[in-house]
């Protein structure tokens, strides 16, 4: 398999939008599961398990809570587009640039996300 010489810059910009993405996820968690107030509700009985579905009830996101998503989505699109628009690109073709950008999703991989570091 050919290894891609990738700039700083661009493997940067890779490593701070996964580290980005795992944030938002983890901030995610922690969310109410609607933005907007909703009632909560309580699914059909399942046939064969008894396992029935439900959601209580949702008092939506604080403004602080809108604030941080939408803080997270600009910075997630800020980043993308910098990996996805950066000059490098430009000198691959076909095959060549999808293994390129493939290879590049996982360029960090052995690195930990931050906060996950052993103790």
């Amino acid at each position: 398999m050919t290894r891609y010489d990738f700039p700083q810059d661009l493997s940067d910009a890779q490593l701070a939008l996964h580290q980005t993405q795992f944030e938002y996820e983890q901030y995610a968690t922690t969310l109410p599961w609607s933005a907007e107030p909703m009632p909560g509700w309580e699914g059909d009985k399942q046939l064969h398990s008894g396992f029935r579905s439900s959601k209580p009830d949702s008092p939506g996101y604080t403004e602080e809570q809108r604030q941080q998503v939408a803080a997270y989505r600009s910075r997630l699109l800020e980043l993308g587009t910098q990996v996805m628009t950066h000059s490098f690109w430009e000198t691959l073709k076909g095959n060549d640039l999808f293994a390129a950008r493939m290879q590049l999703k996982h360029v960090h991989d052995s690195l930990e996300p931050q906060g996950e570091a052993a103790a």
